[in-house]
């Protein structure tokens, strides 16, 4: 008899433990899809106010108002600027850092590395207050240098962790073998490390834009009130135009970083964001 009950008693526990699973996943469904929906809902609703349970119609006149904002549309043109500068800056900066930290063992090279994913640890608005001191002395308050130097300072941990990794993972017996076969340190680098790790250098890219994109602590503090992106202008909206307007900006706000996201996705997903948290 008791060989009959236990069978049943895992059945019983396998089907609360999906129970259980199904209604987290549909929590965090919830959590993420909805802001999303009711955010897709008010930019094409003329009006959708509570007790309602839906707009009283539709329209595109949103987007319209949107791009007819003279203040918006510069931020939206210095966000798409000032990102691809700060990638392309980190990137200079960085790689060399992560080749050095993935191939020689330096004195304090673990030091090092520990101190700057720390950095990153904690928040931010002190680092940015005190940073903006030296700003005052130095005329960058408010300058275009000024915000793509704060915001190359939070990438620093994705372009240097994450391609660190990706040049450790690879095996030095295919460049020794290629400097048999006669070919130079510069081609060997060329063809095969940096083609081996450019996967995870494209991730890094990745995240490095989405955190230029969306930083706003930093680039309100220095570039306020004369460089507004689309993060800092979103303070403005929120406080002075329709609710529509705000969910029509944020929707614009997302794209690229939905856009990289899903370019990058086999990448992410393949697990070359984790493993360039996981250097030795």
């Amino acid at each position: 008899m008791a060989k009959d009950v236990q069978p049943l008693n895992l059945y019983t526990k396998s089907v609360g433990v999906k129970v259980l699973l199904s209604l987290f996943s549909g929590f965090m469904l919830l959590l993420i899809v909805g802001p999303l929906l009711w955010l897709a809902i008010h930019a094409f609703a003329t009006e959708w106010l509570f007790p309602s349970y839906k707009p009283k119609g539709w329209t595109l006149d949103w987007f319209r108002k949107v791009f007819e904002v003279p203040t918006l549309v510069d931020a939206m043109k210095t966000s798409l600027i000032i990102s691809p500068i700060v990638v392309l800056l980190s990137a200079v900066i960085c790689l060399p850092a992560a080749y050095a930290s993935a191939r020689y063992n330096y004195w304090g090279r673990k030091s090092f590395l520990i101190i700057m994913f720390a950095s990153n640890a904690f928040p931010k608005i002190g680092l940015f207050a005190t940073i903006a001191t030296l700003y005052y002395f130095l005329n960058l308050m408010g300058t275009l240098v000024g915000v793509i130097i704060i915001q190359v300072l939070g990438t620093i941990i994705f372009m240097t962790w994450i391609p660190a990794a990706a040049f450790a993972a690879v095996p030095k017996s295919l460049e020794e073998a290629a400097r048999d076969a006669g070919a130079g340190k510069f081609r060997v680098f060329r063809t095969i490390t940096l083609k081996m790790a450019m996967p995870g250098i494209l991730v890094a890219m990745v995240m490095s834009f989405i955190y230029a994109f969306d930083e706003a602590q930093g680039t309100f503090l220095i570039g306020a009130p004369t460089i507004y992106t689309m993060p800092t202008a979103m303070y403005a909206i929120v406080e002075t135009y329709p609710i529509q307007v705000t969910a029509v900006f944020s929707i614009l706000l997302t794209i690229p970083s939905v856009l990289l996201i899903g370019l990058a996705r086999k990448h992410i997903i393949g697990g070359q964001l984790a493993e360039g948290f996981q250097i030795k």
